[in-house]
């Protein structure tokens, strides 16, 4: 039976044993990041549902709850809720934006459509710099993103139904963030997004209510993630035998380290050549896994069926969605194929939860869909196996820190990641071997300068990209029209946003000059400088 929608299970009796707080997500693009904020503070945290029964979150005794943020409005058909009975458990919360306005709607108050939308940078003025905001100063800047508002009145008109105290406000949001008292009751609730680095002071924030309102001593580490991360998949898997799909990249790599020390010989990693690859992958794989770590790797090359599922395709969800479904029957048809291996039960992935977010696959099930990653949305419903991805509620900075505390090598670990589907999201339109060579020898040249220049550590990813134009141009005294290609190279954290990176005019120059004058077929070369959002890392 696939577990391909489903998240990991909690573990009720390790997250009860510590400090622990628990998020229930309402759909927010940004979920993960109020979960990394109160881990980098110290405390254990967990993404749940919002529907999450009063019952399981007494079993799991968190030290405090936060709401976050969701796409939807708080008074539409089929907008998420929770169970009122959680405002009773005397646990505190702390509602941010959608989960302020859920949770004051919950209480009586009026929540409606603003006269005045806030998307971005604001600044608030603090009337209240007690517990959540102390050490705040009295003005400071912020990041918006809402429509609808708290009104401090009842829904149906009149004084508000509880004691409100008004923390802080702007001139268009007059309840930029308050406190809600009763005797069963402890509730803060901010309208902008403290988790995002757009809010200079949103750690802070973050940090004084694990602290100062929940009481918490902040003694979680990575250290301990990777504990019980061990514990679960040993738990898990049994005496069963469990597939790794290697890629070579930090992801896949972090997840086979991890089952090797759960595990160990009931692990197998297979590599597949899509034919996708950049150029020198599979030695590079090969030489690195079965050659050092002595793990049992097995290499399939699929890469001309991965490019027959291609053709003629230049939709790049449909690309991803074959992408996907081909890998899952290479699988299959290897396990068939070796008597080792062919009674595997599990299929283990490096799912981040970037993946999972923008597949529109997070715990509230709201999330919108941006676009399909091959091992989310993209695979088969029935795939055979059951899914083992330990890496599934974490980000890319995470993963690497994981990978250090399992003793991995620095130039694996700090490797620029590579999409699952390889190069076929980086030819955009239509994929053929011809533009793949082309490719290949592009983004070689890239990755030589970047690294030549010392700023491969620097920056976060950089790649090319083939794009479906041709342009007009002069070469030899002669006219060429031939292809354009982009370069990209961003900085981020978390991958859930960034920015384009600022590489020296220099570095780019010789970046264009070589591509030009060493790849046949390539007359122009232009950069990126597009952050995410609006668009993403990936062109496709």
């Amino acid at each position: 039976m696939s577990t391909l929608l489903k998240p990991a299970p909690a573990t009720p009796e390790s997250a009860a044993s510590r400090e622990t707080v628990l998020i229930l997500d309402f759909g927010s693009q940004t979920a993960q990041l109020i979960a990394r904020r109160v881990r980098e503070a110290g405390v254990f945290s967990l993404l749940v549902p919002p529907t999450i029964s009063p019952e399981e979150v007494k079993r799991l005794s968190p030290r405090g709850l936060i709401f976050s943020g969701g796409p939807a409005s708080v008074y539409e058909p089929g907008a998420p809720r929770f169970d009122p009975a959680l405002l009773k458990l005397g646990v505190p919360i702390l509602g941010i934006c959608y989960g302020m306005q859920i949770t004051c709607q919950t209480l009586g108050l009026k929540v409606t459509r603003a006269d005045h939308r806030e998307f971005g940078r604001a600044n608030i003025d603090l009337s209240d710099r007690r517990d959540l905001l102390s050490t705040l100063p009295e003005r400071t800047i912020v990041w918006m993103s809402h429509g609808d508002q708290v009104f401090a009145e009842a829904a149906g008109g009149g004084a508000a139904p509880r004691a409100m105290d008004v923390l802080a406000s702007t001139p268009t949001c007059p309840l930029a963030a308050v406190r809600l008292r009763a005797p069963d009751l402890t509730f803060y609730g901010v309208q902008f997004h403290p988790e995002v680095t757009h809010t200079p002071e949103g750690a802070t924030i973050i940090q004084n209510f694990l602290y100062d309102v929940c009481g918490c001593q902040g003694t979680w580490r990575m250290s301990s993630y990777v504990d019980q991360a061990i514990n679960d998949a040993r738990a898990r898997i049994g005496r069963d035998r469990v597939i790794c799909g290697l890629s070579g990249g930090v992801d896949s790599s972090v997840v086979a380290g991890l089952l090797h020390k759960a595990v160990g010989e009931q692990l197998t990693c297979i590599f597949v050549d899509t034919g996708l690859l950049r150029k020198n992958e599979r030695e590079l794989v090969e030489n690195t896994f079965r050659d050092h770590f002595h793990v049992d790797l097995r290499v399939v090359d699929a890469s001309a069926k991965f490019l027959g599922d291609l053709a003629g395709i230049s939709d790049p969800q449909e690309k991803r969605r074959r992408i996907g479904h081909r890998f899952i029957e290479v699988f299959q048809a290897a396990c068939k194929a070796d008597p080792k291996i062919s009674h595997a039960k599990f299929l283990a992935q490096g799912t981040l939860y970037p993946d999972v977010i923008e597949s529109g696959h997070g715990h509230a099930g709201t999330s919108a869909g941006i676009k399909l990653h091959h091992n989310v949305g993209g695979l088969p419903e029935d795939i055979g196996f059951e899914l083992v991805e330990p890496l599934r509620e974490l980000f890319k900075d995470e993963v690497r820190r994981l990978g250090d505390v399992l003793g991995l090598p620095e130039r694996l670990i700090w490797r620029h990641p590579f999409p699952g589907p390889g190069l076929a999201v980086r030819v955009i339109g239509d994929v053929t071997r011809e533009k793949l060579d082309i490719l290949r020898e592009c983004d070689q040249i890239v990755l030589q300068e970047i690294e030549s220049a010392g700023l491969y550590r620097s920056t976060s990813q950089v790649f090319a990209v083939l794009l479906p134009v041709r342009s007009v141009g002069v070469m030899g005294d002669g006219r060429t029209y031939d292809n354009v290609v982009a370069v990209r190279a961003v900085v981020t954290e978390d991958f859930m946003s960034a920015d384009w990176a600022r590489l020296p005019h220099e570095v780019l120059a010789r970046m264009s000059s070589r591509i030009i004058n060493e790849v046949r077929g390539v007359n122009r070369v232009v950069y990126d400088i597009s952050s995410k959002p609006p668009a993403t890392i990936e062109w496709e």
